[in-house]
């Protein structure tokens, strides 16, 4: 498992690198064929090609759907400054994390399950996506396709900190805000202009009072782009606006609220956009029932208890929670400091959560 580990991280893959991303597409795909699996390639264009592998069971009736990414953040050329290592009971290394410990978990755990009795008892099918990080637009419908035709999905992403499972995510969106106001010499002209930064302000403000912590709702003005020179009115301003909800109905509220923004200033235009990229993947009756699920078996096979969490980050299982269709997520590996220099895995939980998805597998 290290070694395919290291393998896979100094293959980097960043989402926007068709070819970078293909590179350990190649290796997955190698590896599921070894392991006797019928392998799809599903080509691309703009971003990677998906893999999807598919194992038979014993019982031929809807089966196990296994959500991994291959795509990480960092660009080429990271290793050079965050290597590949492991010291002190923990692994380093860029995508270590999220989640190309999540792939390794999932290829191993198969392999235990065939090589213990030929067969898995549900067929299983495991899709290795190439665009997770960046929204997942060229993968959703065969997430969405695969998912329908399961009867259970786990997602490879990382466990939260202490171990738990990821059984509730919020859903995420944003909007773009575009500001336009009239450009004029600021000190010779200034009463003729309209600043599109001073209207800006008034509507980061307005977006901001948005959020609403007790219904789990929240916005936030992450990017800002105006002017040019300090001696020129600006006459363009722009923002992006990340979302995240929970509740039923909250982003039906939110995008009603946001395009009956109104300009502050007179002679400025305001232009918004923007979608919900996930749907909340909220803990309801299917999902409590998917955890008490695994817990027992979790505790039958292995003596191992579970934890149900949560996070308002968004993973592919948004997408399968409104199929009905349930979905425990945080199956990989435990550690901290996805997306940063920080970036680490505990060592020993590439077989801690091996042998639970193992365990899960053959006996769902």
């Amino acid at each position: 498992m290290f070694n395919l580990l290291e393998q896979l991280v100094e293959t980097e893959s960043p989402s926007h690198d068709k070819s970078a991303v293909d590179r350990v597409g190649a290796i997955v795909a190698d590896q599921c064929r070894k392991l006797g699996a019928q392998v799809e390639i599903h080509s691309q264009t703009s971003t990677g090609d998906h893999i999807v592998a598919h194992f038979p069971g014993l019982v031929e009736k809807s089966g196990i759907l296994i959500l991994c990414h291959m795509d990480t953040v960092f660009p080429l050329g990271t290793l050079k400054k965050m290597p590949f290592y492991q010291e002190d009971g923990k692994i380093y290394g860029p995508g270590v994390l999220d989640m190309k410990s999540g792939i390794v978990i999932t290829l191993n755990a198969i392999s235990s399950v065939l090589s213990s009795g030929g067969l898995a008892t549900l067929p299983i099918t495991a899709l290795f996506t190439s665009d997770e990080e960046i929204g997942s637009h060229s993968s959703r419908a065969l997430i969405e396709s695969l998912a329908r035709e399961a009867s259970m999905v786990f997602v490879m992403e990382s466990a939260l900190v202490d171990g738990s499972l990821k059984t509730w995510r919020k859903g995420a969106g944003g909007f773009n805000v575009h500001v336009k106001g009239r450009a004029a010499h600021a000190g010779g002209d200034h009463s003729q202009g309209r600043n599109a930064i001073e209207e800006m302000a008034h509507q980061v403000i307005a977006i901001q009072k948005m959020t609403d912590y007790s219904r789990q709702t929240t916005l936030n003005v992450g990017v800002l782009h105006a002017g040019t020179v300090s001696n020129v009115v600006p006459e363009e301003a722009f923002a992006e606006v990340d979302v995240r909800v929970m509740q039923p109905g909250e982003w039906e509220r939110i995008e009603v609220e946001m395009r009956n923004l109104k300009p502050v200033l007179e002679g400025t235009t305001l232009k918004i956009s923007g979608d919900l990229n996930r749907p909340p993947m909220p803990y309801g009756e299917l999902n409590q029932a998917a955890f008490a699920k695994a817990n027992r078996i979790a505790k039958e096979k292995l003596g191992m208890e579970l934890k149900a969490g949560g996070t308002g980050g968004a993973s592919d299982g948004n997408f399968v929670a409104p199929l009905g269709i349930p979905v425990l997520d945080g199956m990989g590996a435990v550690g901290e400091g996805y997306h940063s220099v920080r970036e680490y895995i505990f060592a020993e939980s590439l077989d801690e959560r091996s042998n639970l998805l193992a365990a899960l597998i053959q006996n769902w």
